[in-house]
């Protein structure tokens, strides 16, 4: 079952981080524009969509293991979109032959990323063109001396949770050109976008935050010490006066790194 809070997490995601999705799409080495493409882990679908802003005339494909996720992402879709629930660790269904295959920040969670770099070798149409994308672990929001009673707490909140993902999440963080060469992939390009979204920007930034930052609460009660842990729970209590939605000196800091693979 999907976390309560991920839909609007991803939405938020996609809502902040719209302009730097775009420019990723706006790089990628594509001459003749793609007629069928397929969205891996398509969550709520900020990929699908920024794909459909450049390739109008496509198809998409959207695929995900979670129904909340495609619910979501079909509100939002006209008939260029077509979803299919699917766990892409187990056997895949058919899900034709497309030209261009988008993987964002859903590479790392497959319990054996090379046997699916190599089902993707297989699914894609000749010289077709996969793409993945990965963010650097959750972005940061709050300026290194903050909050003003406990400096660098953020800081060592991604600390702790860097180190359960390393547990549980052991892809998190891999360098896929080497991984995408041995499946039988020429890397045409590669780059890594720094991510700096001032709050002024996006009134998004503040929930994006909030959201973040209680997603990363969960399950580091025993990793902070109480003190940390405390002064966390004042920025997430949306009625104290030290909430994160109060504060107005936040900002969306990550970088993504983008590999673009062609299929000889």
């Amino acid at each position: 079952m999907t976390h309560p809070a991920q839909v609007e997490i991803l939405d938020l995601d996609a809502e902040v981080l719209a302009e730097h999705t775009q420019s990723i799409v706006e790089w990628l080495p594509i001459d003749t524009p793609p007629h069928q493409i397929l969205d891996l882990g398509c969550g709520t679908g900020a990929g699908t969509f920024a794909l459909l802003d450049r390739f109008p005339d496509a198809r998409v494909t959207a695929v995900d293991s979670s129904p909340d996720h495609l619910r979501r992402l079909r509100e939002k879709a006209d008939d260029h979109v077509r979803t299919i629930q699917a766990d892409l660790d187990e056997e895949w269904p058919d899900l034709g032959e497309p030209d261009l295959v988008w993987a964002s920040a859903s590479m790392h969670h497959m319990a054996d990323p090379d046997r699916t770099l190599r089902q993707v070798h297989d699914t894609l149409a000749p010289g077709g063109l996969f793409v993945v994308v990965e963010l650097a672990g959750f972005p940061c929001f709050l300026p290194d001396n903050a909050p003003e009673d406990r400096p660098g707490l953020e800081e060592r909140v991604h600390a702790a949770s860097d180190r359960l993902h390393a547990v549980h999440v052991p892809h998190r963080g891999a360098d896929w050109g080497p991984k995408l060469t041995a499946a039988g992939f020429t890397v045409e390009g590669d780059r890594t976008v720094a991510v700096h979204i001032e709050q002024s920007r996006s009134g998004a930034v503040g929930r994006y935050a909030l959201n973040g930052l209680r997603r990363m609460r969960e399950g580091l009660a025993d990793s902070l010490t109480p003190e940390d842990l405390a002064a966390l729970d004042r920025l997430l209590d949306t009625d104290s006066p030290h909430s994160v939605l109060r504060r107005d000196d936040l900002a969306v800091r990550t970088e993504r790194t983008v590999w673009a693979a062609r299929r000889g």
